[in-house]
C-alpha cells in the first residue's frame, strides 16, 4: 500500500540544500506518496506563524535550515507541543566543522549564494554551453573545459547544462557519419574531449520517441537497426582512435555522468 506523508521544507534562503536532502533521502523508499510543502526565504517571526498553521492542518515530517536562534526556538517548541518529527540535518556538519576549526559559524542565511568569483563564473560557464551547443561555434572550443562528443540523442545536451551549473565550460559536438566534425576537434589541447555512447536499443527508443513527440514518421533511417549499430560503431572508432575517455551513458542519469566527467577533470589535472 501507499504511504502518504506531508514533507515540510523549511530554509531561510533558497533552500537548494533542503529539496536535494529530501530528494536523496526519499529515493530510498518505495510506495510513497509525498506532499512538498516548501517554504524558502523564512526570516521573519510573523512568516513562520503562517507557515506553522500549515504545518498544524498538514502534520508530517519537518526538515529545516534556518539559522536565526529566535525562529529555530519557536518553531522546535512549536512543532514539538504537536508531536511532529523536526530535523535539522545541517547541524550535525556545522558542530563537526565548529570542533575542527576551532570557531563559531557566521549564522548568516543564504551565504553560499553570495555573489562571488565563483558566482560569476558559473555565470561564464552557462552562457558559454549555451553558445556552443550541437557544435556551434567551434572555433572556440579552446576556450572550453569540456568537450562532450557522441552521436544524437546521447544526452549530449543535458549533460552539458548540467556541467555548466557546476561551473564548466562545456560544448558538444554531434557524431554524424556523412558529415564528420572539424578537423580542430582533434587538434584540442586546453579542453578535456569525452565521448558519449549508449546501447542501439536505448538509443532507437528515445530517437522514436522523439519522432513520435514532433509528430514525425518513426520509421526512417534515424531509428534503422543497421544504421543506429554502424554510427555508434564510427563514433567508437572515433574515440579510440584519439584516445578520448568514453562514458556508457545507457544506464546513467544524467547527474551520474557529469559526476563521472568531473572525476575525469579531476584527475586530469592531479596527473597535470
Amino acid at each position: 500500500m501507499t504511504t502518504r506523508l506531508h514533507l515540510h521544507l523549511l530554509s531561510d534562503s533558497t533552500g537548494e540544500t533542503l529539496e536535494n536532502i529530501a530528494k536523496a533521502a526519499l529515493a530510498q523508499y518505495d510506495d510513497v506518496e509525498t506532499v512538498r510543502h516548501f517554504w524558502p526565504m523564512v526570516r521573519t517571526e510573523s512568516h513562520l506563524e503562517r507557515i506553522l498553521q500549515e504545518i498544524a492542518q498538514n502534520p508530517g515530517l519537518v526538515i529545516y535550515t534556518l539559522v536565526n536562534l529566535a525562529t529555530r526556538r519557536i518553531l522546535e517548541s512549536r512543532c514539538h507541543a504537536l508531536g511532529l518529527p523536526i530535523v535539522a540535518p545541517l547541524d550535525p556538519v556545522n558542530a563537526a566543522l565548529s570542533g575542527l576549526l576551532g570557531q563559531q559559524a557566521k549564522m548568516r542565511p543564504g551565504r553560499q549564494h553570495v555573489l562571488d568569483a565563483a558566482y560569476f563564473a558559473r555565470v561564464d560557464a552557462i552562457q558559454f554551453t549555451i553558445a556552443h551547443d550541437d557544435g556551434i561555434a567551434w572555433e572556440e572550443w579552446e576556450e572550453a573545459d569540456i568537450v562532450l562528443a557522441g552521436v544524437s540523442r546521447s544526452s549530449k545536451t543535458p549533460t552539458s547544462i548540467y556541467l555548466a551549473n557546476r561551473g564548466y565550460k562545456t560544448a558538444n559536438i554531434p557524431i554524424v557519419v556523412e558529415s564528420p566534425p572539424p578537423p580542430f576537434l582533434f587538434t584540442l589541447k586546453r579542453p578535456l574531449v569525452v565521448g558519449l555512447t549508449t546501447s542501439a536499443d536505448r538509443l532507437i527508443a528515445i530517437r522514436r520517441n522523439r519522432l513520435l513527440s514532433l509528430n514525425q514518421a518513426p520509421d526512417t533511417d534515424y531509428v534503422e537497426q543497421e544504421a543506429v549499430n554502424r554510427e555508434l560503431t564510427f563514433a567508437r572508432r572515433m574515440f579510440a582512435d584519439n584516445d578520448w575517455p568514453v562514458i556508457d551513458v545507457t544506464r546513467r542519469s544524467i547527474e551520474e555522468t557529469a559526476a563521472a566527467i568531473i572525476s575525469l577533470v579531476n584527475q586530469r589535472k592531479a596527473e597535470a
